[in-house]
């Protein structure tokens, strides 16, 4: 696609809406010189929510850790409520800005109520404890982690750990929600559970998604990552077709109606050639 089609992202669903987060033009390359990310441009709504999807090594955590301020931009800026995050004071940003990421290693011996509870620390200085409280009390229920609050982690399964996680997050009272590929690890249940919650919530939500079944229902935006470039961020209709799953994943897609109310559902496969046709 062309530039200005790459540059797509940089305009939110709503174009009368001030963007909650925004990346200009913001580059990473290591300490050696290697460029993980290029020139990408992105905003996003104040509901809005977006997936950034792309093949393995296109980028995608790095460019949600840019957008999060856990990595500075080597070019370009990132503005969380029009404030540059660079320069945004940690505790600040903390209470207007949450990630939800994969490597997480929490003390397993914490139960889930306060393994919840340290979503609360950027607000130490600014609530009163019954804030605390009632905010820890609905991201357990937000989360549907309720019935895990008083249980040890280790007691715990993955997917019920991933609602904890996610509750952890919510209890930070975010406006912008940062996933970093949330369904990992989940049984099919449990991914389209976690998903369905995080589009829900009515705030901004960012996920990087490697179910590209999973984005359809979710994204009102899909950013297409390859290389390190932005390929085209669009609402899931075109940034699904065939062309890009073709120029970037190198896999066919399907629609096909769905059975009960004809929406359209997407297979994806291996592009048939000449040898595998029957």
């Amino acid at each position: 696609m062309s530039t200005a089609a790459a540059q797509a992202g940089a305009t939110p669903v709503a174009a009368t809406e001030r963007p909650r987060l925004r990346a200009e033009t913001v580059s990473y390359r290591t300490p050696r010189g290697s460029a993980l990310i290029a020139d990408v441009s992105l905003n996003v709504g104040a509901t809005e929510r977006i997936a950034i999807i792309g093949p393995n090594g296109a980028g995608k955590t790095t460019l949600l850790g840019l957008l999060a301020g856990r990595i500075r931009p080597t070019d370009g800026q990132v503005f969380l409520d029009a404030r540059d995050l660079a320069r945004t004071d940690r505790r600040l940003r903390a209470r207007r800005l949450a990630v939800m990421v994969q490597n997480d290693r929490p003390d397993l011996r914490l139960r889930g109520r306060d393994y919840v509870a340290l979503g609360r620390i950027p607000h130490r200085q600014t609530a009163a404890a019954h804030r605390h409280q009632a905010a820890i009390a609905r991201a357990l229920d937000a989360a549907g982690a309720a019935a895990f609050a008083h249980r040890p982690l280790a007691s715990l399964s993955g997917g019920e750990r991933q609602r904890l996680m996610l509750a952890r997050a919510l209890a930070q009272e975010p406006a912008v929600l940062l996933l970093d590929e949330p369904t990992n690890n989940l049984d099919l249940r449990a991914r389209a559970d976690l998903v369905e919650i995080a589009a829900g919530l009515g705030i901004a939500v960012v996920a990087v998604l490697h179910d590209l079944g999973l984005v359809p229902d979710f994204a009102d935006r899909v950013a297409v990552v390859a290389a390190g470039r932005m390929v085209c961020c669009a609402p899931p209709d075109e940034a699904l077709s065939a062309s890009v799953m073709r120029d970037v994943f190198d896999m066919a897609v399907l629609r096909l109606p769905h059975p009960r109310d004809g929406r359209p559902l997407l297979v994806f496969e291996k592009p048939q050639t000449e040898e595998t046709r029957p």
